[in-house]
């Protein structure tokens, strides 16, 4: 992936006074400075245990920065996980070429739209349509295995359990999160889905952040952002928060199966014709904690916006609406703690693109691609985010592109 000509460094090396390092593949891409403020705090925390591996789609986040990837020992920061605990990507090719498809895509979107529940109406209550109302038989069976650790975690906590939870398995949300229908460079057909844990992780993650915030202010610990509070190794609530990531991640990736199949139904039964769905298949977080070895420790590896890439490991890394995504392979780069990014990286907030942008620049912007084309989505208008070959260039080191997609079908929430 290097290229001989290249002159400039494949990543950078921040020193922070006073903590570890950044180790940043940011060359030839924007890095805010808050960002980097962000950035340092978390290197300054004494449970920080190797240096803090920066993607080059970082950008500043709520505490932990989105693009970051943090080591620590005896500790777990709730924030650097997030609150949409288990977020990722699902990619799956099938049999079906590009000249399967309809001229004209909108029915396969909208068979997509009426297959997965997306979006977010009524306050999230009752007749929200982007929950089941009934959920189907494939749900109740997913959360038959999912439920007995989930009421253990509440018998302790009562107040995560003040939501859906079986109502949002294998549904899509909201904000950045998507269902496409991609062309790889063969013209094979590929679905690929983005979405996480939904309001049951986000509740698990809410209410340990704040417990953590607690436990501070009990051991009277100062920290530069309260965002970065911790739960020490041995305490009950480390182990219970544990607990809730790890059973929030599973239930994320069997929601993006759950989808994944739907969608697979819906384009069966669309008039596409019969198909098959490849080996090649991807399911992967990126808003996770794991137990890891590195640097001759085992660290608990938190990856807040970023994608696991050892040595073969694939990943999804896409791009924006209307901008190429890519299926790659990690090269284990162990200075970046054998990770990659997870996508283009917002160059913007959200509200910033809806001030800059009109609905006629997105319009030009996801003009090959069939997808919403009106004033709600301009937040997540292709020029709100990074040029992604940009980013793809600055971590050559760390993955090798396997195939390059394009969407022709986008559905958000």
């Amino acid at each position: 992936m290097t290229n001989p000509t290249d002159t400039q460094p494949l990543h950078q090396v921040i020193e922070v006074q006073g903590g570890v390092a950044l180790k940043c593949w940011t060359v030839g891409v924007p890095f805010e400075a808050e960002a980097r403020k962000q950035l340092e705090n978390v290197a300054r925390l004494p449970v920080v245990a190797a240096p803090v591996a920066v993607m080059p789609d970082v950008h500043a986040g709520k505490g932990a920065t989105i693009g970051s990837v943090i080591a620590t020992k005896g500790a777990i920061i709730p924030a650097a996980v997030g609150v949409d605990i288990g977020c990722g990507m699902m990619a799956v090719r099938t049999s079906l070429l590009a000249s399967a498809l309809p001229d004209n895509l909108h029915g396969v979107r909208t068979a997509i739209e009426a297959a997965v529940p997306h979006g977010r109406t009524d306050n999230g209550g009752r007749n929200d349509r982007g929950a089941w109302r009934e959920p189907p038989a494939a749900q109740k069976e997913a959360w038959a295995l999912l439920e007995p650790r989930y009421q253990q975690l509440v018998a302790k906590y009562p107040r995560l359990d003040r939501g859906s939870h079986i109502q949002h398995l294998g549904t899509l949300g909201t904000g950045n999160h998507f269902i496409e229908v991609c062309l790889d460079e063969d013209d094979h057909v590929w679905i690929m889905l983005h979405s996480g844990s939904r309001g049951v992780g986000n509740r698990i993650g809410t209410d340990f952040i704040e417990l953590a915030r607690q436990e501070m202010r009990r051991w009277h610990i100062q920290l530069p952002d309260p965002d970065l509070a911790y739960l020490p190794e041995g305490s009950q609530y480390f182990d219970d928060y544990m607990a809730g990531a790890e059973w929030a991640q599973e239930y994320a990736s069997i929601s993006r199966e759950l989808m994944m199949a739907a969608v697979l139904r819906a384009l069966a039964s669309s008039g596409l014709g019969a198909f098959q769905v490849g080996d090649e298949r991807v399911n992967c977080h990126h808003n996770y904690v794991a137990r890891e070895h590195h640097f001759g420790q085992n660290l608990l590896v938190t990856r807040k916006g970023a994608v696991r890439a050892r040595l073969g490991d694939l990943g999804i890394i896409p791009g924006s609406m209307g901008a190429r995504s890519y299926i790659v392979r990690g090269l284990g780069n162990r200075e970046s703690l054998s990770s990659c990014s997870h996508g283009a990286g917002r160059a913007m907030s959200r509200n910033e693109a809806r001030r800059r942008f009109s609905v006629a620049d997105h319009q030009a912007a996801t003009a090959s691609v069939e997808c919403r084309k009106d004033q709600d989505v301009l937040d997540e208008t292709p020029m709100a985010y990074k040029p992604i070959a940009a980013v793809m260039h600055a971590q050559r080191n760390l993955v090798e592109i396997v195939h390059t997609l394009r969407q022709v079908v986008c559905v958000k929430g």
